[in-house]
């Protein structure tokens, strides 16, 4: 509808999440920016939007201050799989602070909005389960993990106090594990492992005995709790659990995984690796109750289409971004 476009940036947007955001922000008519700077996301990921006319991207790390006139943040900068965020640490924990101050630096001066991607790993190992947005986690301040959990809370200190000191107009969304289309084949993910693993039909690799629980939420539904979070009301700030409550093992993923793609892969087992969070599942009463919001996609259906996404590609193509993988 004419008058409702918005100036919109979209830090880490060549990511997995970032990119599929674009899609939707492009999509809806609005003037979106796109800033990355290629640590663990590529340009293909955005490829098919360069030639948009409401569509920019911009090399750039948002560590730096970088001056841009928009009305809405998201926030979506940081390596988020263990083996990235763990291969340069304090970059990453530079990552959630400084970007988290700069983006909210640009807020306060736009008069923006600003919304957040955090993360279940605030919970840290949880011994609450499941995990409701009250619990205020389990996480170890000094263990190889640190560098992302912590970061991801000082980032949510930082938005709630810009939000009480300088009446900034915040959100925060703690995403759990989500998968789909666009993963990068090495990002480390427990998905795009097995997935990879399962049709080079090398071993599938499960650590301690592989029952550990994840809950796993498809792209699309994530994105419409994310925008729904953005759009609703300036009341409710967060934070907001968005994820599947659906609990599965690792095992019960890797077998299921097999089954899909027709693989002939064994799975093996691994030693266990240090702060692994045991249980992970979502409450999301908060998000059905104040969003209308829950998953809508099973599962099977989502893994499927995230199999047929990476049969489509070349993985040989892919450089893995860090040695960790």
């Amino acid at each position: 509808m004419p008058g409702t476009s918005k100036r919109i940036l979209v830090t880490g947007g060549a990511g997995f999440l970032g990119s599929h955001l674009c899609d939707r922000l492009v999509n809806a008519g609005h003037d979106v920016i796109c800033l990355d700077n290629f640590f663990t996301s590529q340009k293909s990921n955005v490829q098919h939007l360069l030639g948009r006319p409401n569509f920019e991207l911009i090399r750039h790390d948002v560590t730096r201050e970088i001056w841009l006139e928009v009305d809405e943040i998201y926030n979506a900068a940081c390596p988020a799989a263990p083996g990235h965020y763990q291969y340069n640490p304090i970059k990453t924990m530079k990552t959630s602070v400084l970007g988290a101050i700069n983006v909210l630096g640009m807020a306060k001066r736009c008069r923006a909005k600003v919304l957040q991607f955090s993360t279940s790993e605030v919970y840290g190992d949880p011994e609450v389960h499941p995990q409701p947005e009250g619990y205020v986690g389990h996480v170890n301040p000094i263990g190889p993990r640190a560098c992302y959990d912590e970061g991801k809370r000082a980032a949510e200190t930082l938005f709630f106090d810009y939000h009480r000191a300088n009446k900034v107009n915040i959100r925060v969304v703690r995403i759990f594990n989500t998968y789909g289309p666009r993963m990068h084949p090495f990002d480390g993910r427990v998905v795009s492992n097995f997935i990879r693993q399962a049709l080079e039909g090398t071993e599938i690799t499960l650590y301690g005995e592989g029952q550990q629980t994840r809950s796993f939420c498809y792209v699309s539904d994530l994105i419409d709790g994310i925008t729904a979070m953005m759009d609703g009301p300036d009341g409710f700030i967060g934070p907001v659990n968005l994820g599947n409550p659906t609990e599965f093992t690792m095992k019960q993923l890797a077998e299921i995984v097999i089954e899909l793609t027709g693989s002939k892969s064994k799975i093996v087992i691994k030693p266990p690796v240090a702060d692994d969070p045991k249980k992970r599942q979502p409450d999301i009463r908060l998000a059905k109750a104040k969003l209308n919001w829950e998953p809508k996609t099973d599962l099977r259906k989502g893994l499927a289409e995230t199999i047929a996404y990476f049969r489509s590609i070349d993985m040989a193509a892919f450089r893995a971004p860090t040695p960790n993988y």
